[in-house]
């Protein structure tokens, strides 16, 4: 290869390169991106040349034309259109250093730069941007020319040189005319001028530019620089980098000031262009040292939007021009140069040029005010196109329009706030610097250094001016903090911002390295860390803590960066996070603050709420240590001036309970934080640091220590009587909210010192009394009295009374001082007493009991004797009885009126007064040899046996008593010659009262007969005449037969009262038989009793009779009725002609059927309880349910059901039929099964919603169950019915749809028949009998409406059937935690038997209601006895016992105000028998009244239990669990304003309160509104009340009388009174309710039944009425529904409490009697 070299050189010819020109120009102009380069260039080349002006035209053909001389008009046109006129040559001309030869030479030249290394061109390419625009430029320069062609329009480039005409003339103006190679408007104007502004400022020695347009300039820029001052860089700044190649000398700024006038017709071209602003996004908490402790900021900054649209402005002419200036600091550096010669020779191989040894670096920098300015000078402009100047507004948010120019603007981002200008070498477009080649990479960067250095000095430098106006405001402020006015601190922070967020690197474009470098330099050209504002001034950042707003409220020392500089300044921020310059607060941060600054309140408040927000059971730290650490290091230095130091506190005050009464102008403990700082927390937040709260005992105590009293004697209360009025008033005010134990604590305090303000003085409480009416005889013992004349009473009285204060002096003084010496009368001295009853203890009251202190009446004083005295059960009270008695009396005296209701007479009956003598007494009075005695004696006793001397019901005292008669009776009259009687004066009486019969019995009249008869006509006549007697049986309303029989017969009649005279002889003419007599008589003879009753439906009403009473039938006519044909049967035939003959078509069964009935014996009868095996077997004799014999009586006929027909041996059809089911092929997996399972399970919720009259076998959540409830389909399904009664079977085979089967406790299967369309009765029939236990016809129907019914039909019916439902799932719910739960008392069994009677609600029935039962039984009464009849001889066992009837009081139609009761009938023997009528029957009766208004499924009670129910033995419930549910609902009582109630979640279940049934609760009530108060109690009306302003005004007196009636049941039940309230309506039956808790009783039937009773003086029935209603409604808070078991509670709580009612009720009777 070397030879070939070699050989060519010897034999080859030389031939120059040829350049294709127009390409190479191509190719350069190609990489000339930005926009106006052709000016670019020019300029730059004009301040190389050293211009000061330059002159930019864009002249139209016309102008030229005009300017050449040619014709046409010489006046000036308007200016053109800068939008649309086009323009065919631009010239620019500047006035610096005309073209040298060499220059000439150099221009022609293409990519030879100028070698002068002070020039900023380098590369020779410049000048060639020309032709971008033009083909042929035109330069002239000092009287020469240059014209650049091309040749032969190739692509060869050509110049020609040349003298001018002009030369020799003195033009200073260098031209460039560029004829436009196509014509065309002129760049955008207004960008262009943007970019004229910013191009000046930085040329060197251009000062001056103006724009034409043809003759017209429409634009001028002028730059006047300032007089430069040297600035002294901070100390720390490193001058040059590591590489040493430059060194910054010194560093000088000077201001610039730009004037731009710019015609408006320029701003109107110009495009709207609204800066950008950066969304900053907000800084994520950092964790730092106990970061679990201390809550970090997490800042939120608001995104700023763009202003709105300038509104349109008036037009303007647009050859005016606008003025405006600007004014820019920049800061420059003078640098030395010094590198190898190596990289030297390389920088001069690559910018053809030396590198220069000295060089400026420029960094323009715009202040805060500046910046501002220009912000207001853009919304004063008229047009929305901005400030000619924002390309030299500083770049606060990074948008990048800051660049780096060299001379002139390149392309390159600088990524700070302001310009940079330096001799950077660019890449050859000058779009940006170099940092690709490897030398001049070397270069550039240390340039970019010295930019970092400069961009640190200023900062620093403006940081320094900040802290210099920061201090010596602080100073001049006198600020103990050094912190300016608020003013100046806001302005210094936002000068701060600005700076900060000036120098911020963002990203730099198209070179990212320029702002990374220049970020690099700024931060590690200084030894010392970057300073930045704080909350206390300027600080380096190491020594600044990041923001929180919870401790800048009480660190307000330490140095934090503002949230405005956090937010606004995010990215530096973000920058010294990143190096770990910045760091959060930590714990030890707040302990060194606080250690070295005491808290004011304010601050302290704020210290203890950011300790409690901290999590207290962190696992992370020891919390406690902490808050020791907490406690110690912080102190309280209050506005008074004193130091607290935390460690010391002790007690806090609470302002929620009791601590706002401690007064805060007296002596208070140091240990005690303040109340301004502990008012803003909880209790429990305060315990939390080991303060105790400061109580009132606590104050006492402390104010009560000698050392505290001895310090001010103004503040002690054995000293300053105003201070012990004070501490007792204080005290007095919060008693009652105090403990026993503080009560004791605080009478401990009181007790020996002379504390009690009286009127001797200060006393002790023990020497003290209060100042009541009794003490008035005893002014001189120290009676209190305070120096503010405060009135004693409520909780003073209380608290005086506690600590000692007496309200009575003793009794012996009382005696001594009274009844010794005779100034008082015995009114007088009981009046005192009962003053200050209350106040005596019971010693106190058995002394005065024990003590004979009253005189009797009339008894005379012994010779030389003071009257004689008695104790007080010597003694009676003075009554006008006792005096005619002649019994011992209390002499009263006549000062006052004895009063058997007063208070005196109650507090002597307390003393052992008597008020009625003993029963002995009386019959020895009324055995009295004085007549006067005697009868009076006697009338007395009479008047008072039901409530005084109930004993008289014994036989053995009525046979005293009638003993001690005997003497002084009358001689006895003929026709009763063989008894003793009394006088006809005392014969009612007797009667009544004493239970003397009226007449002898019938069987001693026989027997009399018998033994004796009348011994001759005369003497019969005598005996018989004038009391014949007839004996009929008479019936109201029905057919009656007069009976002729023996003696026997006339034992059925009863006994008619003396004065009756009979009006025939034999036979005996009587009233209406009993019903043991009337069971003896159809016994007898059936058949004729249902003739004489005139048909079946009489004979029916006769049985009913017998139903209903059959308790008074004797069991020996019982047993007679089980074998006799009594009862009424019926069965069913195909119609016989003649029964259609006689009676009409109306009658007539619509399938041909008549009805016959016939008297049969009980066990030939089957009781038709299954309706679906009735048509089968019709023709046999039974008992029908829904039709038939009890027509329209179905409720009774239930009754008789089961209790009269079964209970005389009736079989139920049920029990005697047997069902038998034949299928043959299953249809498995059939759509028909699924559907059916999946409805009858839908649809049974709704119906089991309707059934609330008895419980279901089975649960409806065990039935969901996918094994236990199953449906199967069949092709054929037959059912086969049998009967099996007697010797006889009848078998009946039928078709069936649906039938339903369950082997013992197995699953319930459902067996559907596919050959026949499911018929839904026969599917709830079968379910119904597996149900329940006995299913009713209506069960069936019900729950076929609702299978067979859509879901939208039945909501259209009235069923809520979402809320059903719903409830349901609810009651399945409660009725799985009640399983899972475990109560006192409860048994694992299921069985439903209990071992106690049920009580039942019986349903109240109005007197014209078409449904309600006409029973014959009447209110027992007292039945008089004939002679002969079954009387039990004295000794002879009584007859067999029987339950008590239950009887169905009606309810009139207005309210009565007495309760309608059932008396019980008197014993005609001396000893009670059972089976009379309970006492608890009143009790019944007034349970009745108050369920009166709530309707029940049930209406006639069973008579005994059904033989199949399953007999189960079980424990009885302990009474203790029965007592604490009765607690547990009255402790259920609250106000209104209570929330609801679980009580039942906790309800020891009570085994005897389990029964079928429920009563759904039918009062309602409407809204109710507050209407006011009356004592505790809260009245309410509802909306339909009128004149409910006044109510509680015009009800007053009735409210009052209501409430006085109320209370004293309220203590009996130990209930709240307040959670008792009245409430009033204008309609409905609502008496009272129980809302969650709370009880409302209506005022309106108060008025109605009692109002006027208590207005009387008659308590008696109100008080017994509203105790039960009371007890009703607390059951509610056991029970809610009416139930049997909300019976069983209602009782069980009336039992508890009856004591209580006897012993209230007792005490009104008897005040109501006298």
């Amino acid at each position: 290869m070397a030879h070939d070299r070699n050989a060519l050189w010897l034999t080859g010819q030389d031939e120059s390169v040829e350049v294709n020109q127009r390409a190479l120009i191509d190719k350069v102009l190609a990489r000339y991106s930005g926009e106006f380069t052709v000016f670019r260039e020019l300029l730059q080349n004009s301040d190389d040349a050293r211009s000061s002006a330059v002159e930019i035209h864009f002249e139209t053909d016309a102008y030229l034309h005009r300017k050449d001389g040619g014709p046409g008009n010489i006046d000036v046109p308007s200016l053109p259109n800068l939008k649309s006129t086009h323009v065919v040559q631009w010239m620019f001309r500047n006035n610096g250093i005309t073209f040298r030869d060499e220059d000439w030479t150099r221009l022609r030249k293409i990519a030879e730069g100028n070698p002068d290394e002070e020039k900023i061109g380098a590369f020779g390419v410049g000048f060639y941007s020309l032709f971008s625009a033009t083909e042929n430029p035109f330069v002239s320069s000092g009287g020469h020319g240059m014209q650049f062609y091309w040749k032969d329009n190739k692509d060869q480039l050509n110049v020609r040189r040349g003298d001018l005409p002009s030369k020799g003339t003195a033009d200073p103006w260098t031209t460039f005319e560029m004829t436009l190679r196509e014509a065309g408007p002129i760049p955008p104007a207004f960008d262009f001028m943007r970019f004229l502004t910013s191009s000046i400022t930085f040329m060197v020695h251009l000062n001056d530019i103006s724009v034409y347009f043809d003759e017209h300039r429409i634009g001028h820029i002028k730059k006047s620089p300032g007089v430069a001052k040297a600035v002294d860089p901070p100390r720390g700044l490193k001058r040059s980098s590591q590489s040493n190649i430059m060194n910054v000398k010194s560093v000088q700024s000077h201001p610039i000031r730009i004037k731009a006038e710019v015609m408006h017709a320029v701003y109107a071209v110009g495009t709207e262009k609204r800066p950008f602003l950066e969304l900053l996004e907000p800084r994520r908490p950092k964790g730092g040292f106990f970061s679990s402790l201390v809550s970090v900021f997490t800042n939120q900054s608001t995104p700023q939007t763009e202003a709105p649209a300038l509104p349109p402005q008036p037009p303007k002419d647009p050859t005016e021009f606008h003025e405006m200036n600007v004014t820019l600091t920049v800061f420059t550096a003078e640098v030395d140069v010094k590198m190898d010669k190596k990289l030297s020779a390389e920088l001069l191989r690559s910018t053809k040029k030396n590198p220069p040894a000295r060089l400026k670096y420029d960094l323009i920098y715009t202040g805060k005010d500046e910046y501002d300015q220009s912000l207001a000078d853009d919304k004063n402009q008229s047009v929305a196109c901005g400030s000619i100047f924002q390309g030299l507004r500083a770049d606060l948010n990074g948008v990048g329009y800051t660049r780096i120019f060299i001379g002139h603007a390149t392309g390159q981002t600088t990524g700070i706030g302001g310009h940079m200008a330096s001799r950077f070498i660019p890449t050859v477009e000058r779009e940006s610097i170099d940092l690709v080649d490897r030398n001049v990479a070397v270069w550039n960067k240390e340039l970019l250094y010295v930019g970092g250095f400069l961009a640190r000095t200023a900062y620093e430098l403006e940081l320094s001016n900040i802290q210099n106006l920061w201090e010596g405001a602080a100073k001049s402020n006198g600020s103990p903090d050094f912190r300016p006015p608020e003013e100046l601190e806001g302005w210094l922070l936002q000068r701060f911002i600005h700076v900060l967020k000036f120098f911020t690197f963002h990203h730099s474009t198209p070179s990212s390295e320029v702002s990374r470098l220049l970020e690099t330099s700024f931060y590690g050209c200084s030894t010392l860390s970057l300073r930045l504002l704080s909350s206390t001034g300027i600080r380096e950042a190491p020594d600044i803590k990041e923001f929180d707003p919870v401790f800048s409220k009480f660190l307000k020392h330490l140095p934090v960066l503002p949230q405005t500089v956090i937010q606004e300044g995010a990215h530096t921020i973000k920058a010294l996070q990143a190096q770990g310059m910045l760091s959060p607060i930590t714990f030890v941060d707040v302990l060194q603050e606080l250690r070295k600054h005491p808290l004011s309140e304010e601050e302290l408040v704020a210290c203890l709420k950011w300790w409690t927000s901290l999590k207290q059971d962190s696992t992370d730290v020891n919390m406690a240590q902490i808050r020791v650490q907490l406690l110690s290091a912080a102190v309280l230095s209050s506005a008074d001036g004193r130091v607290l130091p935390l460690s010391s506190v002790q007690y806090f005050i609470n302002t929620k309970t009791l601590g706002t009464h401690i007064p805060f102008d007296g002596p208070l403990p140091v240990t005690l934080m303040p109340l301004n700082v502990t008012k803003h927390f909880t209790p429990l937040e305060l315990t939390n640091f080991n303060w105790a709260e400061f109580t009132i005992i606590n104050w006492l105590q402390h104010v009560s220590q000698p050392n505290v009293m001895s310090a001010n004697p103004d503040h002690d209360f054995t000293k300053s009587i105003d201070w012990a009025e004070r501490v007792l008033t204080i005290l007095s005010r919060v008693w009652s909210s105090l403990s026993n134990e503080m009560h004791t604590s605080a009478k401990k305090v009181f007790a020996g010192k002379k504390c009690i303000p009286t009127s001797c003085g200060l006393t002790s409480p023990e020497l003290s009394y209060f100042p009541n009416t009794n003490m008035i005889l005893f002014g001189d013992l120290p009676l209190v009295q305070f120096p503010s004349g405060l009135v004693i009473k409520g909780q003073m009285e209380r608290l005086l009374s506690f600590i000692g204060v007496r309200k009575h002096v003793d009794l012996q003084l009382v005696f001594d001082r009274m009844v010794k010496t005779g100034d008082w009368s015995i009114s007088d001295l009981v009046g005192y007493l009962v003053q200050v009853r209350d106040t005596l203890t019971t010693e106190e009251f058995a002394k005065l009991a024990s003590t004979a202190a009253f005189p009797m009446e009339g008894a005379p004083p012994a010779a030389g004797k003071k009257k004689p005295r008695y104790c007080a059960r010597e003694l009676y009270e003075p009554t006008n009885t006792f005096r005619q008695l002649q019994l011992p009396i209390l002499d009263w005296g006549e000062k006052s009126r004895w009063r058997n209701n007063s208070e005196e007479a109650k507090l002597l009956y307390r003393l052992g007064l008597r008020r009625f003598p003993p029963l002995e007494t009386t019959v020895i009075l009324c055995s009295s040899s004085d007549a006067a005695i005697r009868t009076t004696a006697f009338k007395y006793l009479c008047d008072n046996i039901p409530l005084k001397y109930p004993g008289l019901q014994s036989r053995q005292l009525r046979a005293h008593l009638l003993y001690s008669f005997r003497e002084y009776s009358l001689a006895l009259s003929g026709k009763y010659s063989a008894f003793q009687s009394l006088q006809d004066s005392c014969r009612e009486a007797a009667v009544s009262k004493l239970g003397i019969q009226p007449h002898p019995p019938t069987s001693m009249l026989l027997s009399l007969l018998e033994k004796t008869p009348p011994p001759n006509e005369a003497t019969a006549r005598h005996w018989f005449h004038p009391t014949p007697v007839d004996y009929t049986l008479k019936a109201p309303d029905r057919p009656h037969e007069r009976f002729r029989r023996s003696t026997i017969a006339m034992a059925h009649a009863y006994s008619v009262l003396p004065g009756r005279w009979y009006q025939r002889r034999i036979p005996f003419q009587v009233n209406e038989p009993s019903i043991d007599e009337v069971a003896e008589i159809l016994i007898s003879d059936p058949k004729k009793f249902y003739e004489l009753s005139g048909g079946y439906e009489n004979f029916l009403a006769e049985l009913r009779n017998l139903a209903v009473n059959s308790h008074a039938i004797t069991f020996g006519t019982m047993s007679k009725m089980k074998i006799s044909p009594i009862l009424l049967g019926m069965r069913r035939q195909k119609a016989s002609k003649m029964f259609l003959d006689k009676t009409s078509p109306a009658e007539w069964d619509e399938e041909g059927w008549e009805d016959l009935h016939d008297l049969r014996k009980p066990t030939e009868i089957v009781i038709a309880d299954d309706t679906n095996a009735v048509p089968a077997f019709q023709r046999l004799y039974l008992c029908r349910t829904a039709r038939g014999p009890f027509g329209k009586c179905a409720n009774i006929v239930i009754w008789l059901e089961r209790g009269f027909y079964a209970s005389l041996g009736s079989r139920r059809l049920s029990t005697v039929v047997r069902e038998e089911y034949k299928v043959s092929n299953e249809r498995s997996n059939t759509k028909t099964a699924s559907d059916v399972r999946a409805l009858v399970l839908q649809r049974l919720p709704l119906f089991l919603h309707e059934h609330t009259h008895t419980r279901t076998k089975v649960s409806l959540s065990w039935l969901s169950g996918a094994h236990n409830f199953t449906v199967k389909v069949f092709s054929k399904l037959v059912v086969s019915k049998t009967l099996d009664i007697g010797n006889s079977k009848t078998t009946r085979t039928l078709d069936a749809s649906a039938a339903a089967k369950r082997l013992g406790t197995g699953p319930i299967e459902l067996w559907l028949s596919d050959s026949t369309q499911v018929d839904m009765y026969e599917v709830a029939t079968s379910l119904c009998r597996l149900l329940f236990e006995k299913a009713k016809v209506n069960d069936a129907l019900l729950f076929m409406t609702i299978l067979s019914t859509d879901l939208k039909a039945l909501k259209r019916r009235g069923y809520n059937v979402d809320k059903i439902l719903k409830q349901q799932q609810q009651d399945r719910k409660l009725a799985e935690e009640a399983r899972r739960s475990r109560y006192i008392g409860s048994e694992a069994s299921n069985s439903s038997t209990t071992l106690i009677p049920q009580p039942v609600a019986p349903q109240p029935l109005r007197a014209n209601h078409p449904d309600s039962i006409a029973t014959r039984s009447k209110s027992p009464t007292r039945r008089p006895v004939l002679p002969g009849g079954w009387e039990p001889a004295p000794g002879s066992s009584p007859p067999p016992k029987v339950p008590p009837p239950v009887t169905t009081p009606s309810v009139p139609e207005q309210p009565s105000n007495e309760l309608v009761t059932t008396h019980p009938p008197i014993p005609s023997t001396p000893e009670p028998t059972n089976n009379a009528y309970p006492s608890g029957n009143a009790l019944q009766n007034l349970k009745r009244k108050l369920v009166s208004h709530m309707p029940s499924t049930s209406e006639i009670v069973r008579s005994s239990p059904s033989p199949q129910a399953p007999q189960n033995t079980r424990h009885v419930t302990p009474q203790s669990n029965i007592r604490a549910n009765v607690d547990m609902a009255i402790k259920a009582c609250k106000p209104e304003e209570g929330t609801l109630l679980h009580n039942r979640k906790r309800m020891e279940i009570v085994k005897e309160s389990l029964n079928e049934g429920y009563c759904d609760t039918s009062g309602q009530i409407g809204n109710l509104d507050l209407l006011g108060k009356m004592g505790d109690m809260r009245v309410f009306a509802t909306k339909d009340v009128p004149d409910t302003d006044t109510f509680m005004a015009r009800m007053r007196d009735p409210l009052a009388r209501f409430i006085h009636i109320i209370t004293p049941l309220a203590q009996i039940y130990n209930l709240p009174t307040t959670s008792l309230h009245i409430f009033s309506d204008m309609a409905g039956g609502l008496i009272a309710f129980n809302r969650n808790g709370s009880i409302f009783l209506n005022l309106r039937y108060f008025e109605a039944w009692h109002d006027r009773d208590v207005k009387n003086g008659h308590q008696q029935q109100a008080q017994i009425s509203w105790f039960f209603t009371l007890a009703h409604e607390i059951a509610h808070n056991l029970i809610e529904p009416h139930n049997s078991e909300h019976e069983f509670y209602f009782s069980a709580i009336c039992e508890a409490h009856m004591l209580a009612l006897s012993g209230l009720v007792g005490t009104v009777v008897v005040r109501d009697n006298q």
